[in-house]
């Protein structure tokens, strides 16, 4: 397939694949009888695994070092599972933090449901009172 047909496929942008391919995310494409590069749709896959990656905070360092333990194949399993367990452990410390600042959101804004209802049921407890006209004043308020 055409870089355009990637880019729509994938949700990159030409500039984005090129740049990949040119730093090493992307391995470098084929090219067609007319130089335009052409790719294998098993790409795709690959480019959604790194789109998974950069969505979870990976650096783009530990991106390109996965992706030339993965050009180098067989033998380098171990290495690339450690790389991913350990990117795995901090993924899961910022979820934990993340769930710690959303149940802090939650309290606060169950405090300002309970506040509102607080009020209502204050307001609620109060008998109406007779209002004075304004300016009336009570006899030896002075």
């Amino acid at each position: 397939m055409k870089i355009g047909e990637l880019a729509r496929r994938s949700g990159l942008s030409t500039h984005t694949i090129r740049y990949y391919e040119r730093i090493g995310l992307l391995p470098h494409a084929d090219r067609n009888p007319s130089g335009q590069r052409d790719y294998d749709a098993s790409i795709l896959t690959w480019i959604e695994f790194l789109d998974r990656l950069k969505g979870t905070g990976m650096p783009i360092r530990e991106m390109l070092r996965y992706a030339a333990l993965r050009e180098h194949g067989v033998g380098t399993e171990a290495e690339r599972s450690t790389l991913l367990e350990q990117h795995r452990e901090r993924v899961r410390a910022h979820v934990a933090e993340l769930q710690a600042c959303l149940l802090v959101l939650d309290t606060k804004i169950a405090g300002y449901a309970g506040m509102e209802q607080r009020i209502k049921d204050y307001d609620a407890s109060i008998p109406e009172r007779q209002r004075k006209p304004a300016g009336a004043r009570q006899a030896g308020a002075r």
